[in-house]
C-alpha cells in the first residue's frame, strides 16, 4: 500500500523509536524510507546594540547543523540497512520544521509520514508547540504518529 515513507527525526528518544517502527513498517510494506532532519537556521543574536563576541559565523553554524544531521540521519540509515530497506536521507535548515517536513514529503512523493510524538499535552503542548500536531493539521499526506 505505501511505497515511500518520510521519517523526520530530531535525534530524540521518541524519534529513535519512530525510526525503528517506520523501518519495520516499510519492510512489511516493501517500501523505502527517506530520513529527514530540519536544523535551525543561523541567526545573529542581537541584544539592543550589543552583539556577543562568541557568536559563530554562518559557515560554522552550517557545519554544526551538518554534523548533527549526519549523526541523526545515520540512525535512519543504520536501521534501514539492518532490515534490508532502501533508504535515502536529506537535511535542510528552516524556521518551521513542520512546513519543511510537509514540503519534503511532497518533493519526494512520499505517501506516508511516520513521525514521533513527544507526548506533550495540555498547556505545555500549546506553549512549546508540537511539530507533530502541526504536520497533522497541515499535511494532505497520511501521517503515522509513533509514540
Amino acid at each position: 500500500m505505501f511505497k515511500r515513507i518520510l521519517v523526520p527525526t530530531d535525534g530524540s528518544v521518541p524519534a529513535r523509536r519512530a525510526i525503528k517502527r517506520a523501518v519495520q513498517f516499510a519492510r512489511e510494506q516493501k517500501a523505502r524510507v527517506h530520513g529527514f532532519y530540519v536544523g535551525p537556521p543561523w541567526q545573529l543574536p542581537l541584544y539592543s546594540e550589543y552583539v556577543p563576541p562568541e557568536v559563530i559565523s554562518p559557515t560554522e553554524h552550517a557545519r554544526a547543523v551538518k554534523k548533527t544531521a549526519v549523526r541523526y540521519l545515520g540512525e535512519v540509515k543504520k536501521a534501514a540497512r539492518a532490515t534490508g530497506v532502501r533508504c535515502t536521507v536529506r537535511y535542510v535548515m528552516g524556521t518551521h520544521p513542520y512546513d519543511e517536513i510537509i514540503k519534503e514529503a511532497r518533493r519526494r512523493r512520499c505517501d506516508l509520514i511516520a513521525i514521533a510524538s513527544h507526548g506533550r499535552r495540555g498547556i505545555s503542548r500549546l506553549l512549546l508547540g508540537s511539530e507533530t500536531s502541526k504536520v497533522l493539521a497541515h499535511s494532505g499526506i497520511p501521517v503515522l504518529v509513533c509514540r
